[in-house]
Protein backbone atom coordinates (compact mmCIF):
# COMPACT_ATOMS: atom_id res chain seq x y z
CA UNK A 1 0.00 0.00 0.00
CA UNK A 2 1.01 3.42 -0.72
CA UNK A 3 0.69 6.61 1.50
CA UNK A 4 1.31 10.32 0.09
CA UNK A 5 0.31 13.27 1.58
CA UNK A 6 -1.80 15.39 -0.51
CA UNK A 7 -1.22 19.12 0.32
CA UNK A 8 -3.25 21.72 -0.89
CA UNK A 9 -4.08 25.55 -1.19
CA UNK A 10 -7.73 26.38 -1.83
CA UNK A 11 -9.85 28.90 -2.40
CA UNK A 12 -10.87 31.45 -0.09
CA UNK A 13 -14.07 30.50 1.21
CA UNK A 14 -13.72 26.97 0.47
CA UNK A 15 -11.86 24.86 2.80
CA UNK A 16 -14.52 23.14 4.43
CA UNK A 17 -16.69 22.37 1.31
CA UNK A 18 -13.52 21.19 -0.11
CA UNK A 19 -12.11 19.07 2.37
CA UNK A 20 -15.84 17.10 2.60
CA UNK A 21 -15.47 16.88 -1.18
CA UNK A 22 -12.23 14.97 -0.87
CA UNK A 23 -13.38 12.67 1.79
CA UNK A 24 -15.78 11.40 -0.73
CA UNK A 25 -12.88 10.78 -3.77
CA UNK A 26 -12.33 7.16 -3.53
CA UNK A 27 -8.42 6.56 -2.11
CA UNK A 28 -8.58 9.65 0.29
CA UNK A 29 -8.68 8.12 3.62
CA UNK A 30 -8.25 11.55 5.72
CA UNK A 31 -8.19 15.04 5.42
CA UNK A 32 -6.57 17.89 7.74
CA UNK A 33 -7.20 21.56 7.90
CA UNK A 34 -3.68 23.28 8.83
CA UNK A 35 -1.69 26.33 9.16
CA UNK A 36 1.28 27.36 7.33
CA UNK A 37 1.45 27.74 3.39
CA UNK A 38 -1.21 25.45 2.62
CA UNK A 39 -5.05 24.86 3.67
CA UNK A 40 -5.42 21.36 3.25
CA UNK A 41 -3.84 17.87 3.81
CA UNK A 42 -5.28 14.70 2.15
CA UNK A 43 -3.94 11.53 3.30
CA UNK A 44 -4.48 9.19 -0.13
CA UNK A 45 -3.50 5.21 0.06
CA UNK A 46 -3.31 3.58 -2.83
CA UNK A 47 -2.40 0.10 -4.37
CA UNK A 48 -0.15 1.39 -7.50
CA UNK A 49 2.09 4.36 -8.24
CA UNK A 50 -0.01 4.66 -11.37
CA UNK A 51 -3.10 4.79 -9.14
CA UNK A 52 -1.77 7.59 -7.10
CA UNK A 53 -0.98 9.88 -10.26
CA UNK A 54 -4.47 9.28 -11.42
CA UNK A 55 -5.87 10.56 -7.94
CA UNK A 56 -4.31 13.31 -8.04
CA UNK A 57 -4.13 14.69 -11.63
CA UNK A 58 -7.76 13.33 -12.34
CA UNK A 59 -9.46 13.45 -9.32
CA UNK A 60 -8.26 16.21 -6.60
CA UNK A 61 -6.10 18.91 -8.70
CA UNK A 62 -9.57 19.81 -11.17
CA UNK A 63 -12.02 20.05 -8.10
CA UNK A 64 -13.60 23.61 -7.90
CA UNK A 65 -11.73 25.64 -5.32
CA UNK A 66 -8.25 23.93 -5.51
CA UNK A 67 -5.19 26.36 -6.41
CA UNK A 68 -2.33 24.24 -6.05
CA UNK A 69 -1.38 20.65 -5.22
CA UNK A 70 1.72 19.47 -3.91
CA UNK A 71 2.27 15.49 -2.96
CA UNK A 72 4.91 13.74 -0.68
CA UNK A 73 4.85 10.00 -1.15
CA UNK A 74 5.46 8.06 2.19
CA UNK A 75 8.46 5.34 2.58
CA UNK A 76 8.48 4.16 5.77
CA UNK A 77 6.02 4.72 8.29
CA UNK A 78 7.50 5.22 12.38
CA UNK A 79 4.89 5.34 14.71
CA UNK A 80 4.32 4.38 19.09
CA UNK A 81 0.97 2.38 17.38
CA UNK A 82 0.83 -0.40 15.50
CA UNK A 83 -0.91 1.31 12.60
CA UNK A 84 -1.80 -1.66 10.70
CA UNK A 85 -4.16 -2.73 13.85
CA UNK A 86 -5.69 0.91 13.26
CA UNK A 87 -6.32 0.23 9.79
CA UNK A 88 -7.76 -3.47 10.27
CA UNK A 89 -11.53 -3.79 9.76
CA UNK A 90 -11.09 -7.75 10.98
CA UNK A 91 -11.32 -11.16 8.52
Amino acid sequence: MITAFVMLTAQPGLVKPLAERLLEVPGIGEVYSVSGPFDLVAIARVKRHEDLADLVTDHIAHLEGILRTETLIAFRAYSKRDLGLMWDVGS
